[in-house]
C-alpha cells in the first residue's frame, strides 16, 4: 500500500503545482491573446479539487497501510517468491459485470441526452447489478461454490 499512497500523493502535489501555474498563466496572459482579463478560476478550482481528491485517496491508502502487515511490494528485502500464492477468488462465469456495464451505459446515455428518466433507470439497474454481483455466491445454486 505504501507505493500506492506515494503515487497518489505525488500526483496530488503535481496537480496543486499545476493549479498554481495555471492561475499564474491565465493572469499573466495578454488580453489580446486570451480574450479575457484576470485569472480563469474554473480551471484553478478544478485542479485544486482534483488534487484534494487524490490527497483523500492517498490518505486512505496510507491509513490502511498502517493497519496491515507490509506486503512484498512494500519491502525492499522481499523476494519474488514472497508474492506467490492465491491472490483471491475471481468468479469465472459471472454475467453480472456485463449487466453492470450495460446499466452504466444506460445511465450515461441518459446524461448525454438529458433524459432523466433514463438516468434513473440506469442508476436503479446499476444498484441491482452491484447487489447481484456482491451476493452471487450467497444465494441460489452457487451458494458456497467459491472454495
Amino acid at each position: 500500500m505504501k507505493s500506492e499512497n506515494r503515487l497518489f500523493f505525488v500526483l496530488a502535489l503535481f496537480l496543486f503545482a499545476m493549479a498554481g501555474l495555471y492561475g499564474w498563466w491565465t493572469t499573466a496572459a495578454p488580453r489580446e491573446q486570451s480574450g479575457h482579463h484576470g485569472t480563469e478560476w474554473i480551471g484553478v478550482v478544478a485542479l485544486i479539487l482534483s488534487g484534494l481528491l487524490l490527497t483523500m485517496i492517498g490518505g486512505a491508502l496510507w491509513m490502511i497501510s498502517q493497519r496491515i502487515a507490509p506486503r512484498p511490494e512494500d519491502r525492499a528485502d522481499a523476494e519474488i517468491a514472497d508474492g506467490a500464492g492465491d491472490l483471491g477468488f475471481f468468479s469465472p462465469g459471472s454475467y453480472w459485470p456485463v449487466g453492470l456495464a450495460f446499466s452504466a451505459m444506460l445511465a450515461c446515455l441518459g446524461l448525454a441526452f438529458d433524459q432523466w428518466w433514463l438516468v434513473a433507470v440506469g442508476i436503479i439497474a446499476v444498484l441491482v447489478g452491484t447487489c447481484g454481483l456482491m451476493f452471487e455466491y450467497y444465494t441460489g445454486t452457487r451458494r458456497g461454490a467459491e472454495h
